[in-house]
């Protein structure tokens, strides 16, 4: 088989970024009793969005619209402008594939943060980009030292997530205009917004969409409760959101995803009353964190990442336990921020589970 691949494919390891709790399921022979570790939505979609997408299930004998019409205006006048800036894709994930399928052809530079989300790394190596990686800086992405990296390197792309994603800590709106006024002129900023929904007032800067060095991204998965319809969009200059059209997936956005997202984009007092519902699971996750004597970090997304106090090792002798305890959890994944483990927005239920088998998975991790 691999004798029918292009030399670059054939070289790259056949992994995923991310091993599925399904497939963890799978190898445990049991299910998770609680999913707290996709950082997943676990409180669901509106209702009403629900409703929809059973109704449009009638109709899925045919194909949906390629172009994403309704949903594409709903959500320029949603953002207040024009929906040529606009790019709908099968969630973020895909976006971040089609964007450097575009822009990264073999050796072009990208920089990123070590440790930051592994899927953009899986898509630059896919394409044969050449990473360059700066450390966090107090467990948040250091935007000097991107720019820094990136006029060095004559990077094509960076990419930076606000709020972070593994450590859900944020900058402000002053700090990501600055790092936009101060990038290199032929340097793309991806700035990923998956969890903006879900962030205090001040973060999401007010960006020109033609601002010609950026394309923001957001998605149904996290504040909305669709991950699993993978709806997601780009918001970027119309000449680059264009160029989308040359290389995506037309018909990749399925019928009922996109009624899905339309009803629920129209529910914003369910999406209100979701985001106060993670704000509460947030401050329950931290005082279990710090019941048990460890420390919660900041966080403005839908998981709290919580440091061990040691170092790597013991952090994943940790999250072993609460795996082995039936409690479903991920980790970042590089040192030092591989000192934590990070906690998704549970149901009561699921952090009642968290709270009464955490100090089993610590006293089995000290041995």
């Amino acid at each position: 088989m691999t004798t029918r691949l292009v030399p670059l494919v054939a070289s790259l390891p056949a992994t995923v970024p991310f091993v599925g709790p399904e497939a963890q399921e799978r190898q445990r022979g049991t299910p998770f009793e609680a999913r707290i570790g996709a950082n997943e939505n676990v409180f669901g979609p509106s209702p009403i969005a629900l409703v929809a997408m059973q109704r449009a299930a009638h109709d899925v004998w045919m194909y949906p619209d390629p172009e994403n019409h309704d949903l594409r205006q709903a959500l320029a006048a949603h953002h207040a402008i024009d929906p040529a800036h606009i790019q709908i894709g099968e969630g973020i994930d895909t976006l971040l594939g089609y964007l450097c399928r575009m822009t990264v052809a073999p050796g072009t530079p990208v920089v990123t943060s070590d440790g930051a989300y592994p899927t953009f790394n899986f898509h630059v190596a896919g394409y044969g980009g050449t990473l360059h990686k700066v450390p966090y800086r107090d467990d948040r992405e250091d935007l000097v030292a991107l720019v820094d990296k990136a006029r060095k390197t004559g990077a094509a792309l960076i990419y930076v997530s606000n709020p972070d994603n593994p450590m859900g800590t944020w900058h402000d709106a002053a700090a990501i205009n600055d790092m936009v006024a101060n990038l290199p002129e032929t340097t793309l900023l991806i700035l990923d917004e998956a969890y903006i929904d879900t962030a205090p007032p001040g973060t999401a800067p007010r960006l020109a969409p033609d601002q010609p060095n950026l394309v923001r991204m957001r998605t149904f998965s996290k504040a909305y409760g669709m991950a699993g319809a993978r709806v997601g969009h780009a918001i970027g200059p119309g000449d680059l959101i264009a160029a989308f059209d040359r290389i995506r997936n037309h018909f990749g956005l399925n019928r009922i995803a996109q009624v899905g997202a339309l009803a629920a984009l129209n529910d914003q007092p369910h999406l209100r009353e979701t985001v106060g519902r993670i704000a509460a699971a947030r401050s329950r996750i931290a005082r279990i964190a710090t019941d048990h004597g460890l420390l919660p970090l900041p966080s403005a997304t839908n998981f709290v990442t919580v440091d061990c106090g040691r170092d790597g090792a013991f952090a994943r002798r940790v999250l072993a336990g609460l795996i082995e305890a039936g409690i479903f959890v991920r980790m970042p994944f590089v040192a030092p921020e591989d000192r934590c483990i990070r906690f998704g927005a549970g149901t009561d239920n699921d952090l009642d589970l968290l709270a009464e088998r955490l100090s089993g998975a610590l006293a089995r991790a000290s041995r």
